[in-house]
């Protein structure tokens, strides 16, 4: 009986390691790929949609979409509570919030900043639309890039991470 206990937890072992070299195998090809090409969306079989995005050349997972019927890029940040736009890409479709708006304190990878809470009217990505979405307007130099938050990917049925890919469905 002992025997068999090693042998199982050798074999799991084993099947472990073998599973994460497999995994190493593919995410080098989907990290060098272009992230445009990367986002694919596709329709599901029972009508519904599904957006799977790859890693860019960093690791990270950028969606390509719209704000409004707006081009915008986003980097996937499970961690933000909402959408974070920087100041200049907010200005850029049309978002400007007076000075007297920005009343709420985000903490942010560059310290804790003011940031002006606004609501948007539609967030589009890969088919994928979420209407009425909170958001936050972060000035300056407060936040390198837009990020697509928790108030856009917990509105959608599922959100997970699969195959070395981020998967959206509504």
């Amino acid at each position: 009986m002992r025997s068999f206990i090693i042998f199982a937890c050798l074999a799991l072992g084993a099947a472990g390691l073998f599973g994460g070299w497999l995994d190493r195998g593919t995410s080098g090809s989907a990290q060098q790929s272009d992230t445009k090409a990367a986002m694919a969306a596709a329709p599901a079989s029972s009508g519904q949609r599904i957006v799977s995005i790859g890693r860019d050349h960093r690791g990270h997972f950028k969606a390509h979409g719209r704000i409004d019927g707006r081009q915008v890029s986003f980097m996937v940040d499970t961690g933000a509570s909402v959408i974070a736009l920087t100041e200049r890409e907010a200005d850029r479709l049309g978002i400007r919030p007076s000075r007297g708006a920005f009343t709420s304190s985000v903490q942010t990878a560059n310290g804790v900043v003011r940031a002006a809470p606004v609501t948007l009217n539609s967030v589009d990505i890969g088919g994928l639309v979420v209407r009425d979405v909170r958001a936050l307007v972060v000035p300056g130099r407060g936040l390198g890039e837009n990020l697509l938050g928790l108030s856009y990917l917990t509105r959608l049925k599922r959100f997970e991470y699969a195959n070395n890919k981020l998967v959206l469905e509504n």
